[in-house]
């Protein structure tokens, strides 16, 4: 007897079940076993109603004392919020309100309870995409399978719970983007079909772009795709009809859509700011070479890790060196070969889907965003010299069109081998082993294995790691005074030394070591002057107490001649080379009595 619809249906919903529990786990696995790094604390601290300018700058400061927008304020409220982050920061609003409400659960608990309660706000939102996906993946392609296969793929999907375990606002704008993908494709199959989209749709999409703009600025870019998806389905349509273009009254509605967008986005575009020094790591304003190349490198490594991750970033410590590097080699192989044996299997089956015409708009339509989107990222590195391919958290734009596509080019593949498996029920588990199947598996399977890379920090380590300089600290400063110094312009230096900070009074790693006598830390504000820093630095060594361990981080752009001139002066000598590691170049000195 053939299986109800009920039954079918309770199937589907148990097998989602299935991958939301996987994806939760695998998102709350080891979640504050890596350091908190400068955007962490931006999140926490705005999210709080605090400020990064009630630290002060140019005086010895004690852990507390860095760390006291850590702590929550009766008196910072939603407005706080608001105000602190339109005028230190250069993110819209409402990621962080959502969150202020939220850390109210933790914030009286403390310590790393702070830190678990404000990823798990990420986490949360990176489950809901599971079920998310598997909707749109449903409504574009009018099937369970390719929302399985796709709920599957993001449930495990490396770069998906690495985005889902930063304290940060990316999980998200990844439900708005799924939304709005989904209008998108409503609106497609209206132009297709000359009909008008119902007003509530219309509604309903100005809504979600309008949230996905308070939430992340990038989301502009994503709306961008969707216009110039809109654009092409217009020119196809019309070249399918012999330059017969739609009347305007049938683009009314869109154009509605995109005015109502524009006009509640606007909100919050004065306040974006390109050229502060908050986003200056991005400008690439000189390449040569090789460097015309990197861009293109780093959105293939993206897509990559949407799918696959291997250890290629192994933990600084690790004691076997020379072994890591094959290991790290064999693993940098195996991904360029993985993403070559699965690229055709997806392709060939995307072209399947296109013989069906609902499947075929939406491989269209989510192809030309996906393009329209690469397309962007690459105008505006090359051609505005900000260089958004260096953070590959960026692609998240398009991460649910990829994990879309690839699922509906899957199911294709799956929907083979179901058509060739026996019928006979005793050859039942050989539907296993065919090759089509064992595709699907395999492909989960690898996705799966990534995503335990991006848990046990094997790939996707944080983009700073104070957890390094404070290990140093511990190892070379133990039982000794220490100042901590770093050049500061924005409150991402302040972020840097929290960083330090929080990790020598919350170690990631257990130690042996006793902790440093006392810890101070400075920062020395680099202004146009570039000598002030050097008078800052003097005056807080004339002031401290000797013997003193003094580490010197990000000093790059400081006049480097005079900072040795005044070390000699104070009797502080090199202990160590600089070194340097991700988002700091440290050096240690150690000034005796004169």
């Amino acid at each position: 007897m053939a299986p109800s619809q009920q039954s079918i249906a309770r199937l589907h919903l148990l097998l989602l079940c299935v991958w939301i529990v996987i994806g939760l786990g695998l998102r709350l696995a080891n979640l504050t076993d890596k350091p908190l790094w400068t955007d962490e604390f931006s999140t926490i601290v705005f999210s709080l109603g605090n400020s990064f300018t009630t630290v002060p700058l140019g005086e010895a400061l004690t852990s507390e004392q860095l760390l006291q927008p850590l702590q929550a304020s009766s008196s910072a409220g939603a407005r706080s919020v608001v105000r602190h982050l339109l005028t230190e920061s250069n993110h819209p609003p409402l990621y962080f309100l959502l969150m202020h409400g939220w850390l109210k659960l933790f914030v009286n608990q403390g310590g790393e309870r702070l830190v678990w309660g404000a990823r798990l706000f990420s986490v949360l939102w990176g489950t809901v995409s599971i079920p998310a996906i598997y909707g749109l993946g449903v409504f574009a392609f009018r099937s369970r399978l390719v929302g399985q296969i796709s709920a599957a793929l993001m449930a495990v999907s490396p770069f998906g719970i690495y985005l889902a375990q930063e304290a940060r606002h990316y999980t998200l704008p990844i439900l708005w983007i799924i939304a709005s993908l989904a209008c998108l494709i409503a609106a497609a199959r209206a132009i297709r079909d000359r009909l008008l989209l119902p007003n509530w749709l219309c509604l309903t999409w100005v809504i979600v772009n309008v949230l996905g703009i308070a939430t992340h600025y990038l989301m502009i870019l994503a709306l961008v795709a969707e216009a110039i998806v809109l654009v092409i389905m217009g020119l196809v349509q019309s070249w399918k009809e012999q330059g017969h273009w739609y009347p305007l009254g049938h683009w009314r509605q869109i154009i509605g859509i995109v005015l109502g967008t524009i006009m509640g986005g606007a909100v919050w575009l004065p306040y974006l700011d390109t050229d502060s020094q908050l986003t200056a790591w991005i400008v690439q304003s000189q390449r040569s070479g090789w460097d015309w190349f990197s861009p293109i490198g780093q959105v293939l490594a993206g897509w990559i890790t949407m799918l696959y991750l291997l250890p290629i970033q192994p933990p600084e410590n690790f004691p076997d060196q020379s072994g890591l590097r094959w290991l790290v080699l064999g693993s940098g192989v195996a991904l360029i070969g993985l993403t070559l044996w699965t690229i055709p299997k997806v392709y060939r089956g995307l072209v399947l889907q296109l013989k069906h015409r609902d499947s075929r708009l939406a491989v269209f339509v989510l192809g030309c965003y996906v393009i329209s989107s690469i397309a962007l990222f690459l105008g505006i590195t090359y051609l505005l010299a900000r260089d958004l391919t260096s953070a590959f958290r960026y692609n998240f734009i398009y991460f649910p069109a990829v994990i879309l596509l690839t699922g509906a080019g899957l199911s294709s593949i799956w929907m083979g081998a179901m058509a060739d498996r026996p019928k006979a029920p005793a050859s039942w588990f050989s539907f296993f082993y065919r090759s089509s199947a064992r595709t699907v598996i395999l492909i989960g399977l690898m996705g799966f294995l990534g995503a335990l890379t991006v848990v046990s920090n094997w790939g996707y380590q944080k983009t700073h790691r104070p957890d390094v300089v404070a290990q140093e600290i511990r190892t070379r400063s133990a039982g000794q005074e220490v100042l901590v110094a770093i050049a500061h312009q924005t409150h991402g230096q302040t972020g840097r030394l929290m960083g330090i900070a929080w990790d020598l009074q919350h170690p990631i790693r257990s130690t042996d070591q006793p902790p440093p006598q006392n810890v101070q830390f400075l920062l020395a504000p680099l202004t146009r002057d570039a000598r002030s820093i050097v008078r800052v630095l003097r005056s807080t060594l004339n002031q401290a107490s000797r013997p003193l361990d003094l580490w010197i981080i990000n000093f790059r752009d400081t006049p480097e001649q005079a900072i040795d001139v005044l070390l000699d002066r104070q009797n502080c000598e090199a202990v160590t080379k600089r070194r340097l590691t991700d988002g700091y170049r440290y050096r240690l000195y150690r000034c005796d009595e004169e």
